[in-house]
Order: structure tokens, then C-alpha cells, then sequence
């Protein structure tokens, strides 16, 4: 039965975690520690909020009433049964108990089945409505409400329990399905208890079946009790014929016709139905249990979950990978040259002077760097298609992607190139700075650019001289 809920591992967790929410809406808990653990325990969003929510829980107490409640919940569901058997017991009695041994067929048709009819009709219009009096007038409800109260006490946590438990199961469509599964249960218990009871008393004392009307047309009691034996008719319960009914003083053949006829109905409208109905609550139970689970989309949810990742450490979403040594492009082919020298100031200090002393005949660009400066100076070579370029850079600079971009757009448009760390020779920091962009040149795979210490070793390199 319902009790069955409590024994799932998911359940309860999903129970506790409810029930924290509930708690923290009269004000937050203190929690620092139990985000820490969580956050280290999972990366998943909904896991971390639930090993929050147990820590917190065992905090409070709420695993241990949860315990309490599944050890007094058989308790609790045995003692209804037995109250409901024993008013089961109480209603056959009152039909085959009296000192006259005479019963009113349908008097006792109406008062085994009235209350049954009633309840069940009201759980039916359960399963259409919103959550409220029909299901609280339930014996699933008056189970659930004892246990908690027996368990918690009247200063316990069972009451937020409760209220979590009922609000999981009426957001999994599973309330009225839960609470009929023990509320069907009983009654079918009760049923077959007053059938033990009645087939006793009638298999071992004589008893005098009729009806009694003041008022009503005996063409009406035919009526109905033909309509009413036609489903335990199908079933192989006899029916009494228009002679039997209307018979003042029917003989035994027709008392053990109206006997049958009464068990019949009891256990086609009575039993049946309540087991038919405890078999459908489980199927549905078992199909629909998987959605017993908190609502992820409340705002209280979406809070814990930004908060989690509040704690995460920053992470590079779109980190470098790595530079791949490339093949830097092909240069001119000699005919397609002409014996021209660039020579290439890029993003140099403004205090460095120039251009450098000493440089022969040439064409001297200085460039900042920026995209329409390289723009226009690739335009110039691819114009000017110079045989040799001498690039002359910093040294103290950290060369990058966008000096190895402009490197082989460069190469693109000559037929040499080499590359000179400005005022490298100076000092022995700065033969170590030159010998950075050497290696860098190497790691990038542009050895096809020369770097030399001496503004006069790269002119002479590219057959120049001052």
C-alpha cells in the first residue's frame, strides 16, 4: 500500500528535500557547509540540491521522524483495519443478529453497501478534482494523518512531512490513487470479512428473507431486484422470478434464492469493485511513481541551483589550444620580384628611435599594429613585391598570434625576410630577449625567418649592405 512510497529511496529523499523547502519559507537555514559538501559530492544540479537538502534534514530531525513514521505506519493501518472489521462485523450483525431472525432484503442490501457507495463515489469525484475535502475524507487521508500524528507528536516534523509527502504525490497525479490504494484496501478486507460472516449465519440458522413496503408499488421491488441480480446473475447467483418477490411467505427454495441473491449483490457491488480498484491504484502507482520528484522549475529550485554555481571555480570556456606549427606560406617566384628592400618597424615604443642608423637604400614603414595599418602595408608589398623585408620588432615585447598572423601575410608578398629584435646586442637581458623570439620563431614553424642580435648581420644576410 501506500507505506510501500516510503520504502523507495527516491521517495524519501524527494520527501526531505520538499520538506526543506516548506521550512525555509518562515526563513533560510544555515547552510555554508552543507553547499560545500554538496557542490564536491556532484556536478548535477538537482543531486547537489538533494544531498543539501539530506544534510540539512539530519540536521533538523527529519530523517529520523521519517524512520518513525515507517516503523507506526503498519501499526496505525492495522488498527484501522481492525476498527473497519469490527463495524463490518457490527453491520452483519445487524442484519442476521436479530432475536426474530427476520431480514429485510433490502434494508440490509442498503446498509452494507450505503456508506460503501457513498465513499466511493465521493474518491471517483477525487480523481477529477483539485485536492481538497474528498480526498482529506479519505481512509488513505484519516491513515496518513494517525501515523503522522502517532510518529511526530505534536511538536514533531511530521506535520511538514505530511504536507511535503501529499504535495509530491498530488503533483504526480498519484493523491487519489495513493490514498485509494489503502482506502480500497480496507474496505475490500471489510467486505470480505461481512461475507465470512453473512454466508456463516445463513449456512447455520434459519432466517426469513423478505421486503416490506407502506407506500411503494410491488411492481417496483420486482423491477429492482431483477435489475440488481443481473450482474451477480452473470456470475451464477440465482434471482428471484416475479412469483418468489411478490410471495408473502416464500418456501425454502425460494429463501435460499433470496440469500444468494443478497450475497450476490453484496460481493458484485460491494467486494468486487474495492478489489478491482486496489489492483488499478497499484498499476497506476507503479507507472506514475517515477514522477515523484520536486519541481525543479520553482524559483526556490533556481535559486539553489545559481547558488551552486556561484561556487564553482571560474572555467575558460573558449580556451587557446594550443599553437599548432604551421607551414608558413611559399614566396614569390624570383621572376615575379623586384630588388626592393622593406624594411618594417612593428609595434615599436614611440622612445625607440627611428628609423635605426646605418640602413641602406629602402622603403621604411613604421606600423602600429592596428588591423587598417597592416591592411595597408600588405597592400604595399603585394604592389611593391620587394625581394628582401628586414621586420624589425622589439625585443623586450612577448610576440603573440596576431605578430605570427602578420609574419606570414608578409612572406606572402617577398621573397625573403628576416627579423631583427631591435637594440638586441645592447646588453646580455636583451641577448636573452632576442633569443625568445628565435625560439618562438622555431616553435611557431617560421624558420624560413632568420632572427639575428645585429641590425648589420640581417642586412648582410639579405645581400644588402649599409
Amino acid at each position: 500500500m501506500t507505506n510501500t512510497a516510503l520504502r523507495e529511496s527516491a521517495f524519501p529523499d524527494a520527501v526531505i528535500t520538499e520538506a526543506i523547502r516548506w521550512t525555509e519559507e518562515k526563513g533560510p537555514l544555515d547552510d555554508a557547509q552543507a553547499m560545500r559538501t554538496a557542490a564536491s559530492r556532484s556536478a548535477d544540479a538537482h543531486a547537489r540540491i538533494t544531498s543539501r537538502a539530506l544534510q540539512l534534514g539530519e540536521r533538523i530531525g527529519f530523517q529520523s521522524e521519517l524512520s518513525r513514521i515507517r516503523q507506526w505506519g503498519p501499526w496505525v493501518l492495522l488498527g484501522l483495519v481492525a476498527l473497519v472489521v469490527v463495524a463490518g462485523l457490527g453491520l452483519a450483525g445487524n442484519v442476521v443478529g436479530g432475536s426474530e431472525r427476520h431480514i429485510n432484503v433490502i434494508v440490509a442490501l442498503v446498509s452494507l453497501l450505503g456508506i460503501h457507495l457513498l465513499t466511493l463515489l465521493l474518491w471517483l469525484a477525487g480523481l477529477w478534482l483539485p485536492f481538497g475535502s474528498f480526498n482529506t475524507s479519505s481512509l488513505g487521508w484519516i491513515w496518513l494523518s494517525l501515523t503522522a500524528r502517532v510518529a511526530g507528536g505534536k511538536r514533531g516534523q511530521a506535520p511538514v512531512l505530511l504536507r511535503a509527502a501529499t504535495g509530491l504525490l498530488s503533483r504526480a497525479r498519484l493523491l487519489p490513487w495513493a490514498f485509494g490504494l489503502v482506502s480500497h484496501g480496507i474496505w475490500a478486507l471489510s467486505f470480505a470479512v461481512v461475507l465470512a460472516a453473512l454466508l456463516f449465519a445463513l449456512a447455520f440458522r434459519s432466517y426469513t428473507l423478505s421486503w416490506e413496503t407502506t407506500i411503494l408499488d410491488p411492481a417496483f421491488f420486482v423491477r429492482e431486484v431483477h435489475a440488481l441480480g443481473w450482474a451477480p446473475a452473470q456470475l451464477g447467483f440465482p434471482v428471484p422470478d416475479a412469483a418468489t418477490i411478490l410471495s408473502a411467505t416464500p418456501g425454502a427454495a425460494g429463501q435460499r434464492t433470496w440469500a444468494m441473491w443478497l450475497t450476490g449483490c453484496i460481493a458484485v457491488y460491494g467486494l468486487l469493485p474495492r478489489v478491482a480498484l486496489v489492483l488499478l491504484s497499484a498499476a497506476v502507482w507503479h507507472r506514475r511513481k517515477a514522477a515523484l520528484q520536486p519541481d525543479w522549475s520553482e524559483p526556490y529550485y533556481r535559486k539553489l541551483i545559481a547558488r551552486f554555481a556561484a561556487l564553482a571555480p571560474p572555467a575558460i570556456v573558449d580556451a587557446d589550444p594550443g599553437r599548432a606549427p604551421g607551414t608558413p606560406p611559399a614566396g614569390l617566384a624570383p621572376s615575379e620580384l623586384q630588388d626592393t628592400l622593406f624594411v618594417i618597424g612593428f609595434e615599436l615604443p614611440a622612445d625607440l628611435p627611428w628609423p635605426p642608423a646605418g640602413l641602406p637604400a629602402a622603403q621604411v614603414q613604421r606600423i602600429d599594429g592596428s588591423a587598417p595599418a597592416r591592411r595597408a602595408l600588405l597592400d604595399q608589398l603585394a604592389l611593391a613585391r620587394p625581394r628582401a623585408v628586414l621586420l624589425v620588432c622589439h625585443a623586450a615585447s612577448s610576440p603573440d598570434r596576431g605578430t605570427e598572423r602578420f609574419l606570414r601575410d608578409v612572406l606572402a608578398h617577398c621573397g625573403e625576410c628576416r627579423l631583427w629584435p631591435a637594440h638586441a646586442a645592447e646588453d646580455a637581458a636583451d641577448a636573452g630577449l632576442a633569443q625568445r623570439w628565435m625560439d618562438w620563431l622555431q616553435g611557431t614553424g617560421l624558420q624560413r625567418v632568420a632572427a639575428t642580435h645585429r641590425l648589420e648581420d640581417a642586412l648582410q644576410q639579405l645581400g644588402t649592405t649599409p
